[in-house]
């Protein structure tokens, strides 16, 4: 129930944009709080931006649509406003999320990356979704989209780690160069899970010049790090359960 909850107080601080994806496992609760939100009259459908992302069991083409179509089904709702590849490889299909060998290694999967696009571009065409692109896509996996013979919708947006440590400087410019936007996830630092993250760098909230900066801005360390990233031109997603700290993330 938290995430029913602060997708509705998102929405009444202001916030259009939500990211979502069927691994969060919890689009019945977003879902919900848009439509509730909608019946109270506070918004309409086309204010909200939904992004929703196919998973890495599901890019062999012929299971494209029908993820999203299971994604809109737990949404309750006809369309999302952009549907996004979550990451460049695949996993073996089926029902396992994280499907494994006995030695606890991911099983993965052959993927023809141009097929699963043109499966998207068939979703666009279907009005399933306003708009498609990508997740975790370096240069030379753009460039085998974009120069994909036939290519009928190129990526609007690349959704990528982006903050203050980890700046993107060589993406960002050659997404800015074919008009893909980029969509920095984790704007306030990674989270300080040791198996993926080196946890002997500082977290970046305590940075002593974020700090400095907020300090004579009279802003947390939190809001210039998003400010910066927005003055860089990246959309930024922060994540938050906390009201006051929804509220604050939404004053920069």
């Amino acid at each position: 129930g938290s995430c029913l909850e602060s997708v509705k107080i998102a929405i009444d601080t202001g916030y259009r944009h939500i990211d979502g994806a069927f691994v969060y496992f919890n689009e019945h609760e977003v879902g919900q709080a848009i439509r509730e939100k909608i019946a109270e009259g506070k918004i309409k459908r086309e204010d909200i931006f939904y992004c929703g992302k196919l998973w890495n069991t599901c890019h062999p083409p012929e299971l494209v649509r029908p993820t999203l179509e299971k994604t809109l089904k737990i949404l309750q709702l006809d369309y999302v406003d952009l549907y996004i590849i979550e990451l460049p490889m695949a996993f073996k299909p089926g029902d396992a999320i994280y499907p494994k060998d006995e030695n606890g290694k991911f099983i993965y999967h052959e993927t023809d990356l141009c097929a699963t696009w043109e499966a998207m571009e068939a979703c666009k065409d279907a009005g399933l979704a306003k708009s498609i692109g990508v997740s975790n896509f370096n240069r030379r996996q753009l460039e085998m989209i974009l120069n994909k013979p036939g290519l009928k919708y190129k990526p609007v947006s690349n959704q990528v780690e982006c903050h203050p440590y980890f700046t993107q400087p060589k993406l960002l410019e050659f997404c800015r160069q074919h008009d893909i936007v980029i969509v920095g996830y984790s704007p306030l630092g990674t989270s300080r899970d040791e198996t993926w993250v080196n946890v002997s760098s500082p977290p970046l909230l305590k940075d002593p010049v974020l700090n400095a900066i907020g300090k004579k801005y009279n802003k947390t360390a939190a809001q210039i790090a998003l400010r910066f990233s927005i003055q860089r031109g990246v959309v930024v997603i922060p994540k938050s359960f906390n009201p006051q700290r929804i509220r604050e993330n939404f004053q920069v």
